[in-house]
């Protein structure tokens, strides 16, 4: 059985169950906060326990490192809908020690999508077209520095509502601690 098969075999239990009844909210979330944090698998359940969020309370978008790469980009559209649509108040940038993120180098990436099928030309016309892939999937260093990075670019955007705070912060991933790396006041 695949994962899909038993994914949507368990998801037919789940509605005739009514499982879903304790899961029911609005789309407005309940502590007025956009978070913006890692995919990384450990922090599915670690992230909201240790900040204390239910399901409901907060809007969190998840991306490959808690990156905001580009001003007018998905990750950025997402946060401002927050803002002045469903009534989010306040965002957090919340990157995590251990990050795959740390460190990664583009050629690695590249070289498995050579080895699975991608063909050499695509890439060229990428390139071509000026398309910095080799930048694109670049990680980066530090994450604290990658936190406040993306603080920033929120930070100074034209489309943040004044006076929104902002804040930047790292969790580890074993413990749950939260460090605070830009908090605004």
């Amino acid at each position: 059985m695949s994962v899909m098969e038993s994914i949507l075999d368990y998801n037919k239990q789940f509605v005739k169950n009514k499982d879903y009844e304790q899961y029911v909210t609005t789309k407005f979330p309940e502590k007025k906060i956009v978070i913006l944090t890692c995919m990384d698998t450990r922090l599915l359940e670690m992230l909201p326990k240790a900040m204390n969020l239910e399901n409901g309370d907060a809007k969190i978008i998840k991306n490959a490192g808690a990156v905001v790469s580009h001003p007018f980009g998905s990750i950025m559209r997402s946060i401002m809908v927050a803002l002045y649509e469903l009534k989010a108040k306040e965002v957090a940038v919340i990157g995590h020690y251990g990050c795959g993120m740390i460190g990664l180098k583009s050629e690695s990436v590249i070289d498995k999508a050579l080895q699975t099928g991608m063909d050499q030309s695509t890439l060229d016309a990428l390139k071509y077209s000026g398309i910095d892939v080799e930048k694109w999937l670049q990680g980066f260093d530090d994450v604290e520095d990658n936190v406040q990075h993306s603080v920033d670019m929120i930070r100074n955007h034209p489309f943040l509502p004044p006076n929104t705070p902002v804040h930047g912060l790292v969790i580890s991933p074993e413990t749950g601690e939260l460090t605070v790396v830009d908090r605004a006041d």
